[in-house]
């Protein structure tokens, strides 16, 4: 009876990493995106300056258009100008605002180079276990009133902003992501 267990136990163990692996591509890169989502609940705590380095420079390493990196990053840690600007921010939660450069050359879209760079920053801050979230709503009105206090760049206009900061570490992308469109509501062969 003993030996029974002890093979049904093993079986057991092995179809179920079996299962596990299956959601599992093995790659950290993709393994990452699977997972995100978009943090709507922050709680306290601050964002470590070593971590925001290195979230900018992934956002530096972005691809853009003829590599022109049209783009600037404006590091957000007033708390007022935080919370006024996205919601649910709390103590220490911080924005980067990505700007393009205004009036852009032909076959450069700072709007589309810009979304890359905050693509690559929202990762990373996942990836170092942080929540982040993208925001466009507020851009108009940031451009049209508050460039100043948040000290926009000349020459540029705020594309997107990123709002990271702690999170409740039990809620995950299973519990928490809005339903996703199957591959056949989105996905075309030819």
């Amino acid at each position: 009876m003993k030996r029974a267990t002890v093979i049904s136990l093993i079986m057991c163990l092995f179809l179920c990493t079996g299962i596990i692996n299956a959601q599992s591509s093995g790659n950290s890169v993709t393994d990452l995106i699977i997972k995100s989502y978009t943090a709507r609940n922050f709680v306290d705590g601050t964002v470590a300056d070593k971590d925001l380095e290195l979230i900018l420079k992934c956002g530096i390493k972005a691809p853009s258009a003829r590599n022109s990196q049209a783009w600037k990053f404006t590091v957000v840690k007033d708390e007022a100008l935080v919370s006024e600007t996205v919601r649910n921010s709390k103590k220490g939660t911080i924005m980067i605002l990505v700007s393009g450069a205004e009036g852009g050359s032909t076959g450069i879209n700072a709007d589309y180079d810009c979304a890359l760079a905050t693509e690559n920053m929202y990762l990373a801050a996942q990836a170092l276990g942080y929540g982040a979230h993208i925001y466009t709503g507020p851009v108009a009105n940031i451009n049209a009133s508050k460039r100043e206090a948040m000290a926009v760049p000349a020459g540029f206009r705020v594309v997107s902003i990123l709002q990271i900061g702690q999170v409740d570490k039990t809620v995950d992308a299973t519990s928490s992501a809005s339903p996703r469109k199957s591959m056949e509501e989105i996905v075309n062969y030819k």
